[in-house]
């Protein structure tokens, strides 16, 4: 009965110890260094066997009986390095001696670095087996306290037949059923504070998930958004572009009514007038079929260009000849520099480069009432940087109206201008500079814009000085969020070119 007694003490305590130890590694050492938790371990193990001695049952004034044993069985299955168990079998053992040294305390010693290596080479053998955790634990509580037993009967200081017939039928049976409860509760434990890692880490994905809907509902609304505001640009321009489409065939159809009448009280300069007005507005009308052909190929990715030599003396001449007669009709100046030190050709499609300059300077002259707009053709050679490299740029400078600063991106947007209404003041489809954007890239290029509310603006068009290109290639067109990303599909450059800034 006094065994009983003590033996449930013993476990009572080891099962505070363990509690204990699980709050002080919860709340002390959870994010101590790996090494710093290993020791203590192994310290707590060897002081829950010295624990076991100071409450055991003392059956003499010498000889002690407790669940020392116990931690060196845990030990046993929790631990992987064989190693670890025989220095706790040491550690137990010399602490046996702190009760004092004498026979039956040199026997506890010998006894537990007994079984501490007989732990150690369980441990290996039940690893290469491959044992579950739950075979494992029932292999060593049976084995050890076993060779527990033999051990005392043979090395201890109690006679082998009295310990055999008298002590060993209660203590074992006691021990085992002890070690088997202590196992369980640990393992009770061990559930438990796994259950709760899990439970933090499913917290945390759960955190992150939660994380990533609210993104991607930040990314969808803005995208509802960009989709709205799409929808209203081309709601706009489809009502611009009746209106736009209408004036020019009005004009065709009524002065083609007034010379199909035959009149004779019509003059010949008359009839060549009307003829002048028909002319003009099949080319007005011509110029907007053809923008809307070049944003339909740029949307479905088929916009292709031909690479060939340009003479750069030759660009001054052509728009100057274009423009000349727009300048004055504006009553505006209008100038073209070119700079001395560029070369005299390079390569890129002549056609789509005058067709961007085209609708730089028509917008320049739309814009600006007084003052003047130039042209300014220079070269700049970045050794590094986003613009690394050497590049012609076409400076437009106008002196008209200005841009905002909000306004200053949606501009290139397609279907979108700065005044979207049908009674705005400056007419226009609005996709000329949307195509223009569009083209220098495809060329390799880009389009940057520098303007102030009523100072006027700069567009300064981009293109690389390379002495070799492909003879044709391909825009690629990406949808993103906020507008479309455009790859150039150029020799040496392929990527995304700079953006508008």
């Amino acid at each position: 009965m006094d065994f009983c007694k003590i033996f449930l003490g013993n476990t009572a305590l080891l099962i505070a110890a363990a509690y204990m130890a699980n709050l002080v590694y919860k709340y002390g050492l959870a994010r101590a260094p790996k090494h710093v938790k290993y020791t203590c371990s192994v310290l707590l193990i060897i002081f829950c066997g010295w624990l076991s001695m100071v409450f055991g049952y003392k059956l003499s004034e010498n000889v002690i009986f407790d669940l020392r044993i116990i931690p060196l069985i845990i030990a046993t299955v929790a631990y992987a390095e064989p190693v670890t168990l025989v220095i706790i079998g040491i550690g137990i053992g010399f602490a046996r001696l702190t009760f004092g040294v004498n026979e039956a305390s040199v026997a506890g010693l010998f006894n537990l670095c007994i079984l501490g290596a007989a732990a150690a080479l369980l441990n290996i053998w039940m690893r290469r087996k491959g044992f579950s955790l739950v075979t494992r634990g029932f292999l060593a509580i049976l084995v050890l306290n076993v060779l527990n037993c033999i051990d005392i009967a043979f090395l201890g200081v109690i006679p082998a037949a009295h310990y055999f017939e008298t002590i060993m039928p209660t203590t074992l049976p006691l021990t085992l059923l002890l070690s088997l409860i202590f196992s369980l509760i640990l393992r009770d434990f061990q559930l438990e504070a796994a259950r709760t890692i899990q439970l933090k880490q499913s917290n945390v994905l759960l955190s992150a998930q939660a994380e990533e809907l609210h993104q991607a509902k930040r990314v969808l609304e803005e995208r509802a958004k960009e989709l709205a505001r799409s929808s209203r640009y081309k709601t706009d321009f489809l009502a611009n572009m009746s209106h736009e489409l209408r004036t020019p065939l009005n004009s065709i159809i009524n002065f083609a009514e007034l010379i199909s009448d035959n009149d004779d009280s019509r003059t010949k300069e008359e009839m060549a007038e009307y003829g002048e007005i028909i002319h003009q507005s099949g080319h007005e009308l011509l110029r907007i079929i053809n923008d809307i052909l070049d944003l339909s190929k740029v949307e479905a990715g088929r916009l292709e260009i031909m690479h060939e030599g340009m003479n750069i003396s030759e660009i001054p001449q052509l728009l100057q000849m274009h423009f000349e007669l727009v300048a004055q009709k504006e009553n505006v100046g209008f100038s073209i520099k070119l700079d001395p030190s560029l070369p005299e050709t390079f390569r890129t499609d002549p056609s789509r480069v005058q067709q961007i300059l085209k609708n730089l300077l028509s917008n320049a002259f739309k814009f600006t009432h007084q003052g003047k707009v130039s042209l300014v053709i220079r070269a700049e050679h970045n050794p590094e940087g986003k613009l690394a490299g050497s590049w012609i740029v076409f400076d437009v400078q106008d002196t008209g109206i200005g841009i905002s600063p909000p306004q200053q991106r949606r501009i290139f947007e397609a279907f979108a201008q700065a005044d979207g209404s049908i009674s705005r003041k400056y007419g226009g489809t609005g996709l000329g500079l949307s195509i223009s954007r569009d083209l220098a890239h495809l060329l390799g290029g880009f389009i940057r814009l520098e303007s102030k509310v009523g100072r006027g603006s700069c567009f300064s068009l981009y293109l690389p000085l390379a002495n070799e290109a492909e003879e044709c290639a391909t825009l690629e067109i990406t949808p993103s969020v906020g507008g479309v990303e455009q790859k150039a599909l150029l020799p040496g450059r392929t990527g995304t070119v700079p953006s508008l800034e």
